[in-house]
């Protein structure tokens, strides 16, 4: 689905612009037996839902006239989150330093899941300083990224 998302984004990225945010990122998935197109957008000081219809009408136009998926889908706006998942290096980039929660695959040390401050990001390797110490995560274990929010 990386082609569908990336001629999605790129037909989108000036709507959103146009909007006064930034594209984090875009998904194609089905859930349910039904596809999902989903936009995630941000901004400084946060998106409001005035945001996501600014940007949802025009890109909606846009998708119908450019028609770059086959099929039915659902067409959702969001914000990316306060507990946004880091997929691109961009993303890593603008959040070093930062709490992060990174989940694997299989656990580690009897756990699957571990909440560092972000301390690198190469190759999709994730370094995490956890209490005083370095902790690589390859590729290959990480399911997901995300920023942590402490409750």
């Amino acid at each position: 689905m990386a082609k569908v998302t990336e001629a999605v984004a790129a037909l989108a990225l000036p709507a959103v612009e146009a909007a006064g945010c930034t594209l984090w990122d875009v998904e194609y998935v089905k859930e349910a037996g039904v596809w999902f197109l989903r936009l995630y957008i941000d901004k400084e000081g946060g998106v409001s839902i005035d945001d996501c219809e600014a940007v949802s009408r025009p890109v909606s136009d846009l998708l119908d006239e450019a028609d770059p998926i086959e099929g039915s889908y659902t067409f959702e706006v969001s914000s990316a989150g306060a507990d946004r998942a880091l997929k691109k290096p961009e993303h890593f980039e603008k959040f070093r330093g930062e709490a992060v929660e990174v989940k694997l695959y299989r656990p580690r040390e009897g756990r699957k899941e571990f909440v560092g401050r972000l301390q690198n990001y190469q190759d999709g390797a994730v370094t995490l300083e956890i209490n005083g110490d370095e902790t690589v995560f390859t590729k290959q274990e990480i399911a997901l990224v995300r920023l942590y929010l402490r409750v």
